[in-house]
């Protein structure tokens, strides 16, 4: 029987044209497969073949598994403290092999072994195809659609095969079998039965590895596309930009007659792209980037990372786009959030935001409205910059004497200091559970407390713009905080 078996694995690979080893391995795992069904229960079974003479062992084997862990599967696993009284140098994560009586080939049949060593033989193969076809870089999938599966379409691309889901596909577009297709490769998923490069349309990488390969410039690096943001089939936007001043970014984008971006437009069924000139001051990214309207001027916010867009009435329908989709494509391609605005809402933001500051002057340097509007029309915002911003610059304020200076600085301070007391108190008032969140720095700490947020339960109960208004974060980091902050409620 174990002559038959080295011709059986011989034969199998030089007919499949794969190592003998992984032919072995296969027959190991059948013969470990027909042991454990003998065996009952969820077992571990290991089978080794002698790959000279055909002789095979089988073990019986259990997982050690730290003592805190406790016992997932008694019937494959062990603690141990168990385990070292047996082996004493045995760590966590080695295995305790008992030999047991070994299952003759005959026993499991001969159809039965050669379909399981067929199906590890077929794996082995499809992975190596795979790895191949990885190995070659590529980025984009071009292939022909095979099948419909559950909604995804399957495309075949010589012998490897990719997993185009409904999600990933362009809204509307009608692909049929047979139908060739590029796709962009988002990667690879070894947990999916079937093919495992998982593909995409609607990704905005899709988009730029197609400008890829219509402007030659980009690949000679003499043009860079720095973000894309895409509404797949309706409308995108690219930055560009040039590292060559001789090179025109926009127009090279575009190409002669508008030949490139067309080829691109043509390839997403009609999705119109605005090609956007980037640039490293972000004020002026997002007048590009909001074009084609045009822009007033614009207030930034560092703490926050928006800006307040102002444009007249005749551009605000175009600033904003059809359903919005104008300033979400443009916050997503520049990564600030925009809230655009008229002229009347800006000035009565900022008049509501000159009166808040009034207040805090009036309230914490105890000064009237005349001194506070004094120091506001000369640029101060915080108590912060009244205690610190050098002296000099305050003794230039002409209204300003030396003792009216000095007076307003020790004010600022006194009144910083009495609010860093009271803000620590009322940290002290927040939760140990919610101060120790993943993901909390002490000044997000000190604005849920000033927010009324002591526990995690209070901050798992806000809403994604409740913790954006609190905190400044953007709506993700928002969003992944709240879910932080959830996870008791799953787990328990």
């Amino acid at each position: 029987m174990n002559r038959e078996m080295l011709m059986l694995v011989d034969a199998i690979s030089r007919e499949k044209n794969v190592d003998r080893d992984v032919v072995f391995g296969a027959v190991e795992s059948a013969l470990a497969q027909a042991t454990k069904k003998l065996q009952g229960g969820d077992v571990d079974i290991r089978v080794a073949i002698d790959r000279e003479t055909g002789e095979y062992e089988t073990f019986r084997r259990w997982h050690v598994v730290p003592n805190e862990a406790g016992l997932q599967n008694p019937d494959a696993e062990v603690l141990l403290f168990e385990a070292q009284e047996q082996i004493p140098d045995i760590e966590v994560d080695d295995y305790i092999e008992e030999p047991i009586e070994s299952v003759p080939i005959g026993r499991i049949g001969a159809m039965a072994a050669k379909q399981v060593i067929l199906q590890k033989i077929r794996d082995a193969e499809r992975e190596q195809l795979l790895n191949d076809f990885l190995a070659r870089g590529e980025k984009i999938f071009v292939g022909t659609v095979k099948r419909l599966d559950k909604g995804d379409l399957i495309i075949e691309s010589g012998r490897v095969e990719g997993r185009l889901k409904r999600s990933e596909m362009i809204p509307k577009e009608n692909l049929r079998s047979g139908d060739r297709v590029r796709a962009f490769i988002l990667g690879v998923d070894p947990t999916v039965r079937g093919p495992q490069i998982m593909l995409s349309r609607a990704a905005p990488g899709f988009m730029i590895e197609l400008f890829r390969q219509e402007v030659p410039e980009i690949e000679q690096g003499l043009l860079e596309i720095k973000s894309c943001a895409r509404d797949p089939g309706s409308r995108a936007k690219i930055a560009v930009v040039s590292h060559d001043r001789r090179v025109d970014p926009i127009g090279t984008c575009v190409g002669v007659r508008g030949s490139r971006v067309n080829a691109v437009t043509n390839e997403l069924a009609g999705e119109r792209v605005d090609i956007v000139l980037w640039s490293d001051d972000p004020a002026q990214f997002v007048i590009g980037a909001l074009a084609p309207a045009n822009v007033q001027s614009i207030v930034v916010d560092e703490e926050r990372h928006a800006m307040d867009v102002v444009v007249d009435e005749e551009n605000l329908a175009i600033a904003i786009g059809r359903g919005g989709q104008n300033v979400r494509l443009a916050s997503e391609l520049t990564g600030w959030r925009i809230n655009i605005m008229t002229a009347e809402e800006s000035a009565a933001k900022q008049a509501q935001e000159t009166e808040a500051i009034r207040r805090l002057f009036v309230d914490k340097l105890d000064v009237d409205e005349e001194v506070a509007d004094i120091l506001i029309a000369e640029g101060f915002t915080s108590l912060e910059e009244v205690a610190y911003v050098p002296i000099s610059e305050m003794l230039e304020i002409e209204a300003f004497d030396e003792d009216t200076v000095n007076e307003l600085r020790t004010r600022a301070k006194d009144a910083l200091l009495t609010m860093e007391i009271a803000r620590e108190e009322k940290v002290e008032e927040v939760s140990q559970d919610l101060r120790d969140l993943e993901g909390l720095t002490p000044d997000l700490i000190a604005k849920l407390a000033d927010a009324g947020i002591h526990t995690r339960d209070d901050l798992a109960d806000l809403a994604v713009d409740e913790l954006t208004e609190i905190t400044g974060l953007d709506d993700d980091a928002a969003k992944a905080l709240i879910m932080k902050a959830r996870e008791h409620w799953f787990t328990a």
